[in-house]
């Protein structure tokens, strides 16, 4: 591609097999989803286990955690685009495949860290987790490549619902993982590798039925573009330049940066504010925040797609976004003091009622937010360029979530209450009402 690719409402038709090649996305995505969703929240607690002993505690320890989660989206930052790239040229198929194929392993690679004595066998499994993570996020990359079947199989009239329908996949995967890790952990209390091991397994499942029964969605209308480079910073440029695209890229970017100092906290939130000391009680709340999901992009987004704009959800989910952080950040302001666990707090009292609003409404509004941004880039992009375009609008999310890990896990770190990083994270999220006039226009 010589030029920057074209950005129009594409009149896109869906290829006769969308039905089935929708379905089997959703499921592969889901299926995925549930690997993600059971190693997820276990994350910062075992890294934190290991890494206390290489780096010691305080602001290093947060620093390293930090480190270990962006690795995870570095890889995204830099393969989102390139998978998106080589799935415009060869096909949605093969990309897909690969990525599962790769999480199989990186899971299993996981499983086998946590499986290692962190008295004995510190540094080596903390290597190890750095390794599976950035694995992981070498093939979980493909999520743009998954958003461009999508764009495949829908009319633009219809691009947010089949956006909302990944999301609700996540859902699902998300509400289920956890759930999974919790009864692993129930059963298997002293074995923490068997949660990387059930993902390995899971994602094993996904790949299998992705071999099975996936159809190649890209349609080339004579021959494939004859642009060969598999890297090409100019469609990086474009989609940073352009008055159509570059606004919601820097809206989703915001997003996701902002609620990523929700995200990558919770679990050390739950511990080290509420107090929550059994690691598999932890689930349950990643459990929630799936439920949510699933509930809010499967049924609530799909029915009033019909009546609202992309715009109007976007500016609902900055709002919501805002407002769940914030009461999250209120509540480690009142947490309850050390000596009574959060379990012993009755529910009506001020901590239990600012974390179940803050999940929700964090969680809603992100729910609100991606599916319509990331339509609206669908529908500016052209059919030949929907992998690529989508994919860096991916790397936007990913480097975003390289940065959240690496400022927010600090300032949790960094004061006694934890307070900075949901004051922060509520500031930068409500930053993004300015943007959403630019949005609307879309360069008209």
């Amino acid at each position: 591609m010589n030029e920057p690719p074209a950005i129009a409402e594409t009149p896109t038709t869906p290829a006769p097999a969308s039905r089935s090649a929708l379905m089997i996305v959703f499921l592969v995505v889901f299926i995925d989803l549930l690997g993600f969703g059971i190693v997820l929240p276990l994350l910062p607690v075992l890294g934190e286990q290991y890494i206390s002993r290489v780096v010691g505690e305080g602001v290093m320890n947060g620093l390293t955690i930090g480190l270990l989660m962006a690795s995870f989206s570095l890889m995204q930052f830099f393969f989102a685009p390139t998978w998106g790239r080589v799935s415009d040229r060869n096909g949605r198929r093969p990309i897909l495949l690969v990525g599962l194929f790769g999480s199989v392993i990186f899971y299993a690679l996981f499983g086998f860290a946590a499986s290692l004595d962190p008295l004995t066998s510190a540094p080596l499994a903390l290597a190890l987790f750095f390794a599976a993570r950035i694995g992981a996020g070498i093939s979980g990359a493909t999520i743009a490549t998954a958003q461009a079947v999508i764009a495949d199989c829908t009319t633009p009239d219809k691009r947010k619902h089949g956006m909302a329908l990944i999301g609700a996949a996540f859902g699902i995967g998300f509400t289920f993982g956890p759930l999974i890790g919790y009864f692993g952990l129930t059963f298997f209390e002293n074995n923490p590798e068997a949660i990387g091991y059930s993902a390995a397994a899971i994602s094993l499942v996904a790949l299998i039925l992705g071999i099975a029964l996936l159809p190649e969605t890209r349609r080339f209308a004579e021959r494939p573009p004859l642009e060969r480079k598999v890297v090409n910073v100019s469609a990086l440029r474009y989609a940073l330049t352009s008055a159509a695209l570059a606004p919601v890229v820097w809206v989703f970017f915001l997003a996701t940066f902002g609620f990523a100092g929700f995200e990558v906290t919770l679990s050390l939130l739950l511990k080290k504010v509420l107090h929550i000391d059994a690691n598999r009680d932890l689930f349950l709340y990643f459990a929630y925040i799936g439920f949510v999901l699933l509930l809010t992009q499967g049924y609530f987004y799909r029915k009033l797609a019909k009546r609202l704009s992309e715009t109007t959800f976007m500016k609902m989910g900055i709002i919501l976004m805002g407002a769940g952080v914030a009461s999250l950040g209120i509540m480690t302001w009142l947490q309850p003091a050390e000596t009574r666990s959060f379990a012993d707090l009755p529910w009506l009292s001020p901590q239990p009622l600012l974390l179940i609003i803050g999940l929700t409404c964090a969680v809603v509004g992100f729910a609100f937010l991606t599916p319509s941004a990331q339509a609206l880039i669908s529908r500016r992009t052209d059919a030949d360029h929907q992998g690529e375009i989508l994919g860096v609008n991916q790397s936007a999310a990913s480097m975003a979530r390289i940065l959240g890990p690496m400022i927010f896990l600090p300032l949790f770190e960094g004061t006694a209450n934890h307070l900075l990083p949901y004051a922060f994270g509520a500031t930068v999220i409500l930053v993004m009402l300015p943007l959403m006039p630019r949005v609307a226009r879309g360069g008209a």
